[in-house]
């Protein structure tokens, strides 16, 4: 098995999850160095999601402004806006 580099953290922390009894079994035999390497992997695995989520969140934001930047060239103001929001 390759290398896993240990991620640094300033203060560890516990992370408690939900896990079948077979996955929890295994984790309480495994080595400690088994150990370390799933907690790496488990904190890689969320590092990697959360950064995701915020790429997904920071293009939706840029989207939405290129939206407006365009409706505002093409004349939209805010009064027009809020008009047609606000139509029967």
């Amino acid at each position: 098995m390759a290398a896993i580099e240990k991620i640094a953290l300033a203060e560890p922390l516990i992370l408690r999850i939900e896990v079948s009894s077979e996955v929890a079994e295994a984790y309480r035999s495994a080595t400690e160095t088994e150990r370390l390497q799933i907690a790496t992997r488990i904190g890689l695995m969320l590092r990697s999601a959360t950064g995701s989520r915020q790429e997904a969140i920071d293009r939706l934001k840029q989207t939405m402004d290129e939206i407006g930047n365009e409706a505002a060239a093409n004349g939209l103001t805010p009064e027009i806006l809020e008009s047609i929001l606000n139509a029967p």
